[in-house]
């Protein structure tokens, strides 16, 4: 792969270094002095890159790796080639993400179409508004009257800010986006494109067709929080629209007013939640599901992909399908509908039908 000119590598760091950085530990203090600079796949792991496994299924990878070191827990520990510095964690994967982060730092974030380091001449902000020191605005964005956006944020080109919206410290608010009535956290990202605060969809049937109902809730979206390229959340009808400290959210996600989501969930791209849902606490959902409105999903749920919620689930549970059931109880019904389906393909004697 061709140097990467969107993301250059580190100047470096010791192994001893990065162990310490991680709470890892470096088996062998030989190599406390290897410098690395970037993080990469095992297949073409060479010279100052870091990789990290899970699993045995890498060995063969392992076998041609070139990377000055490998995270992995201890059971792995014997796969890694002699030659190879080999970091211990309990966690692997966090580890890996950790360091690349700490590599990477502006990856972690959108990223910056313009040099600013304050407000661009271009910029359109009424006076009413409020923005602590730090604050960066870019080219042509727009921000209304009696907005307040708190130290370290910065506001991508071409975003829009609604009147009285509110933003705390350390966002990043990427190029495109619009927030109307939505009061947000500290330390959250919206990316490219993200709609926040919109009226949602409701209405009423009247005899000459239907009739609008007024959206006057509002979007709480609360610290450390991720929004996805081009995710939706609508405003709240009356009630507000609420997503839970540290959730992370995927692209092209709809979110539905009055929805309410829990604490460090992750939803997946192309999920639909309809009005009014509830969503505990740690869920996980795979890409494309959608969630009946009204319905309440216990805290630490997971739902696979394309599965369509039409009714409660209890927490801690593991569900998939349509209409969703346990994920055993999907699997099995999928294995006998396969099953029923190559017997169905078969004639009599065995031979396959045309």
């Amino acid at each position: 792969m061709e140097q990467n000119v969107f993301f250059l590598p580190h100047e470096g760091l010791k192994l001893a270094e990065l162990a310490v950085f991680l709470g890892a530990e470096l088996v062998n203090p030989d190599y406390a002095n290897v410098i690395v600079r970037s993080v990469a796949p095992i297949s073409r792991a060479r010279a100052g890159d870091v990789c990290y496994i899970l699993s045995r299924r890498s060995r063969d990878e392992l076998a041609t790796c070139q990377a000055s070191a490998v995270i992995c827990d201890k059971a792995l520990a014997d796969l890694v080639p002699p030659h190879i510095p080999v970091i211990l964690s309990s966690n692997p994967h966090a580890a890996f993400a950790m360091a690349g982060g700490l590599f990477y730092p502006a990856a972690l974030r959108p990223v910056v179409f313009s040099g600013e380091s304050e407000i661009a001449p271009s910029a359109v902000i009424d006076p009413s508004a409020k923005l602590e020191k730090g604050v960066i605005v870019e080219p042509m964005a727009v921000i209304g009257a009696h907005a307040e956006i708190g130290e370290g944020t910065r506001i991508g080109a071409h975003s829009i800010i609604g009147p009285n919206v509110k933003i705390g410290r350390d966002c990043s608010i990427a190029a495109g986006a619009s927030i109307l009535c939505a009061l947000l956290g500290n330390g959250v990202i919206i990316h490219n494109g993200a709609r926040i605060g919109q009226d949602g969809f409701g209405y009423a049937p009247g005899p000459r067709g239907m009739i609008k109902i007024v959206q006057i809730g509002r979007v709480i979206i609360q610290d450390n929080v991720e929004i996805g390229a081009n995710t939706t959340i609508d405003r709240g009808a009356m009630d507000d629209t609420v997503i839970g400290e540290g959730t992370k959210i995927d692209n092209q996600v709809q979110i539905g007013h009055n929805v309410q989501i829990g604490r460090y969930c992750a939803i997946v791209a192309q999920v639909g939640i309809a009005g009014s849902a509830k969503i505990g606490n740690g869920v996980q959902i795979g890409g494309q599901v959608g969630i009946k409105g009204h319905v309440t999903i216990g805290d630490g749920v997971q739902i696979a992909a394309q599965s369509g919620i039409m009714t409660d689930l209890a927490a801690g549970g593991q569900y998939g399908g349509t209409p969703a059931r346990p994920l055993n109880d999907y699997l099995r019904d999928v294995a006998q509908q396969m099953s029923k389906t190559k017997l169905r393909g078969k004639k009599p004697g065995g031979e396959q039908n045309d």
